[in-house]
């Protein structure tokens, strides 16, 4: 028996038009992030790709938390590396660590522009001053209401930029009279979730005690309760010490579980009032020293 003969022309010329959409894998690597399982128009495929791009670009922010032992300190790096010079701070550094921090710096390419503090530590040195004379150009930052020295007094409401990233600064009195919390920018292009640091104002679990320096209970938890705790609850917390071993927390968290400041204005000042905390035995050095950016010596010999 013949076969009839194909006319392939034909067939070609009259073969149902190319499907309008290109199936999608069902399981996407897991770099990428999850798309749905039902196939996708082909006009939308290539943005859904540049999406997924877009999930694994590099962030533009650089963070390091270090820590100095003596004290039980923290100091926070952070940078823009999205940027071309890649400028960088320093939150509340210390004068023990400057080298190391310094090291950090070079080793990442970075170019510090700041070196800041949260408010006028009494257990140790801050390595503002030190910064400044092994790197020119370095501005130190403290706010205006501690009444101490710095190139940049800052205040509430102020803008602190790096690169395209920035630092809103937010005052919070209580632990002494000047101190700030600093909290990254909302907005495009902002790290998400937002951090916190904190200083002394909320420590994870706790809080900076209110017996000198300006100190006040009662302001500290209006402080806390007005400028961090109206924060999104996924912002991060970064205090200036922790004593405990902990590194981070949350606003939801210590919402939630800070065995302070979770309770009514007037118990909380009946606990901070009661705490009968041994006189900081760095103080008498440590609060001269930090209100001329940690230079106490060279004042003292001019």
């Amino acid at each position: 028996m013949l076969l009839p003969r194909i006319n392939h022309r034909l067939l070609l010329r009259h073969s149902p038009s190319p499907p309008s959409f290109v199936p999608f894998p069902s399981s996407s690597p897991s770099r990428f992030p999850s798309f749905p399982k039902t196939a996708l128009p082909a006009s939308k495929l290539v943005s859904g790709v540049m999406t997924a791009a877009m999930a694994v670009r590099p962030p533009k922010l650089l963070f390091r938390q270090l820590f100095e032992k003596e004290s039980s300190t923290y100091t926070y790096l952070l940078a823009d590396v999205a940027h071309p010079d890649k400028p960088a701070l320093l939150i509340d550094p210390v004068d023990r660590t400057v080298d190391r921090d310094l090291s950090v710096v070079k080793d990442l390419g970075l170019k510090l522009i700041y070196a800041m503090n949260t408010h006028v530590h009494a257990d140790h040195i801050t390595g503002t001053g030190l910064i400044k004379d092994r790197v020119p150009g370095v501005k130190s930052i403290i706010s205006k209401a501690s009444n101490s020295k710095a190139d940049l007094l800052i205040e509430a409401g102020n803008k602190i930029c790096f690169g395209s990233l920035f630092l809103e600064v937010r005052a919070t009195p209580g632990h002494t009279l000047g101190c700030v919390t600093y909290v990254t920018g909302d907005g495009p292009g902002q790290p998400h979730p937002r951090m916190a640091f904190t200083g002394d104002a909320l420590l994870i679990r706790g809080c900076g005690r209110t017996d000198f320096q300006g100190g006040s209970s009662g302001e500290l938890y209006q402080s806390v309760h007005s400028q961090i705790f109206t924060l999104p609850k996924d912002t991060l917390v970064y205090p200036a010490h922790d004593y405990k071993g902990f590194t981070v927390s949350t606003v939801g968290e210590e919402m939630l579980y800070n065995p302070r400041l979770t309770k009514d204005e007037e118990t909380f000042k009946s606990i901070m009032e009661n705490l009968n905390l041994p006189y900081p035995k760095m103080i008498d050095v440590a609060v001269p020293a930090n209100m001329v950016c940690g230079l106490q010596d060279r004042v003292v010999k001019a």
